[in-house]
């Protein structure tokens, strides 16, 4: 049973490269696909399989996909690009008879009303017209996104948003990674799958900034922005203006519950309780 990942050189990728080998998976039975050679040499000296492809490229896709039986769509990061590749990919996919395509959607997909949600939503719908057995990883907010902006937080004393008290059931990305694994292995039937992963304890913005101070000893507020003005500050910040629109937005919806997640289907995937927001926000201060 050959298992393949995409974008197996990224963030989350490497981690779920990391999970499924401590889940057992042999490293022989996992193929490594990345553009870039050179940051795949890390994982082929964990002794995986690696190959070189482009999402923009169908043909190196695949070469790349050949022999694969399952394969771990990690979505491209390049928004309003996103469904171009992800069709090379499953076009792809099917050209090689790939069995199983697990995709890294996004929470509440088609309810949320998030704009981010879009290319998720068109992927869902290629993939449903494709022919090839799927499974959905609904992932919602990543921790990492709050605590990648940990020093900028510190420095002003304040978290900026346009969430009002809206909850976020963000989880670490170690622990999507290991949801991803946990379905590649599973012995049990995945096709039609839909899983809406999150954490089982939602947080406002006002709750993260108070957990950010908290573990900093010093103290951190949440400030409610108006949207237009915090798309400037993120313009201004250097975002491009089209992510900005899309960031202020997806706050928006943050309000009407847009990425909090009821299901617990992250922690029955994991076997465990996802990582604290307290827990992620101390290891990234200790770095």
């Amino acid at each position: 049973m050959k298992i393949a990942i995409t974008g197996a050189t990224g963030q989350l990728g490497n981690l779920v490269v990391d999970a499924l080998l401590a889940r057992g998976a042999k490293a022989a039975d996992l193929v490594a696909i990345g553009r870039s050679a050179q940051k795949l040499e890390p994982l082929a000296g964990k002794g995986l399989e690696t190959r070189v492809a482009d999402y923009n490229v169908e043909q190196a896709l695949i070469s790349a996909l050949k022999g694969v039986d399952k394969l771990l769509l990690i979505s491209a990061s390049e928004v309003g690009q996103r469904v171009a590749q992800h069709e090379n990919v499953i076009n792809a996919a099917k050209k090689v008879d790939v069995q199983l395509i697990a995709y890294t959607s996004i929470a509440n997909a088609l309810t949320g009303g998030m704009k981010l949600a879009e290319e998720h939503i068109a992927t869902e719908r290629l993939l449903a017209g494709s022919g090839i057995d799927y499974v959905l990883l609904r992932n919602g907010w990543y921790i990492e996104n709050y605590t990648d902006q940990l020093m900028g937080y510190l420095n002003s004393g304040m978290v900026l948003g346009a969430a009002g008290e809206g909850k976020i059931s963000a989880a670490a990305r170690a622990d999507y990674a290991d949801a991803a694994a946990a379905v590649l292995l599973s012995e049990d039937e995945q096709s039609g799958k839909i899983y809406e992963l999150g954490s089982d304890k939602p947080f406002t913005l006002t709750q993260l900034a108070g957990a950010v101070g908290a573990a900093a000893g010093q103290d951190v507020a949440y400030q409610q922005m108006d949207p237009e003005q915090l798309e400037k500050i993120y313009a201004d910040a250097g975002v491009p203006a089209a992510f900005a629109h899309i960031l202020v937005d997806t706050d928006l919806r943050v309000r009407e519950g847009a990425l909090e997640v009821n299901s617990g289907d992250l922690a029955k995937l994991i076997g465990r309780t996802p990582a604290s927001l307290g827990k992620v926000i101390k290891e990234n201060l200790d770095k």
